[in-house]
């Protein structure tokens, strides 16, 4: 793994593939770290051709921690949000500052140009990229995320309260349980799900690696606080694949066709049995559908 400088941060990132390749960026969503990449999804670029770049977000693993700012509180961001007033000015970053992260990382390890794949929060990052930095995106994949539009679906209860969720201590044992409950309610069918001895595994892991929960408070309200993009989707000029779980209780389907219906020339897929996660399973499924389009 290395760091890089920028936007007045240190990112953590690591790459696969040879540098004369053309360049694929994968943003991690909220509150993951960049150890959560499936091996088989970045095998399978990197086989196909491509130098895949993937990094921690700030504030989450080995990437700047903003310790010096106290989470605000997501009520009052929210209700700022919900009444019309400015959200931005009570957070320390919004989605925007993040997506400046990502093109700022492209440019500070030389890449000119990157296809840019995000998940969740990431995918709403890659969208923000496209439309603030569009000469660093080649082309658009936004996964399992929302076109912002607030009068889209909402999660199911049962997936709103596992995605904020905290354990009662911060114990290895703890991390690892929560991690299980979470998968259970926002992830995939049984048939595509990670199994319960990895999921709580790769929890574990990733605590012992950097537990930063002040941090994750950020990043939520930094989602809450960022100005929705919605209607400026029109402006994305990146040919576009926006991949979906049919089965996805907490960013519905409906976000993701949202996207592609704004977006000019967006194409849309949803795969049946897939939830909200990034499970082994889907790895070689994802590739199969990821290389053509980038190689079109």
């Amino acid at each position: 793994m290395a760091r890089a400088k920028t936007n007045g941060i240190e990112i953590e990132y690591d790459t696969m593939g040879s540098p004369d390749d053309p360049a694929v960026l994968l943003v991690m969503g909220f509150a993951l770290q960049m150890t959560r990449w499936p091996e088989g999804l970045k095998r399978g670029l990197a086989d196909a051709g491509f130098r895949v770049i993937w990094f921690d977000n700030r504030d989450v693993g080995l990437s700047t921690d903003l310790a010096q700012f106290a989470p605000p509180s997501p009520m009052d961001v929210l209700t700022a949000a919900m009444t019309g007033q400015d959200a931005s000015k009570l957070v320390p970053y919004t989605l925007s500052a993040m997506a400046a992260d990502s093109a700022g990382l492209l440019d500070a390890i030389g890449v000119a140009k990157a296809d840019v794949l995000g998940v969740s929060m990431g995918g709403m990052i890659a969208q923000l990229m496209a439309l603030d930095h569009p000469h660093k995106v080649r082309k658009l994949i936004p996964v399992m995320t929302t076109s912002g539009d607030p009068l889209l679906p909402p999660a199911t209860p049962e997936a709103l309260a596992a995605l904020t969720a905290v354990p009662a201590s911060r114990t290895p044992e703890a991390i690892g349980d929560i991690a299980v409950h979470a998968q259970h309610a926002i992830g995939s069918h049984p048939d595509l799900r990670n199994s319960a001895g990895i999921i709580r595994a790769r929890a574990i892991e990733d605590f012992h690696r950097s537990d930063r929960p002040f941090g994750m408070a950020r990043q939520y309200t930094a989602i809450l606080a960022t100005p929705r993009w919605h209607e400026r989707l029109d402006k994305v000029t990146a040919p576009t694949l926006v991949l979906h779980g049919a089965d996805d209780p907490l960013v519905r389907p409906a976000a993701g066709q949202d996207i592609a219906r704004r977006i000019p020339g967006a194409v849309f897929k949803a795969y049946p049995k897939w939830g909200h996660d990034l499970s082994d399973k889907m790895a070689d499924t994802l590739v199969a559908d990821i290389v053509p389009f980038l190689r079109a």
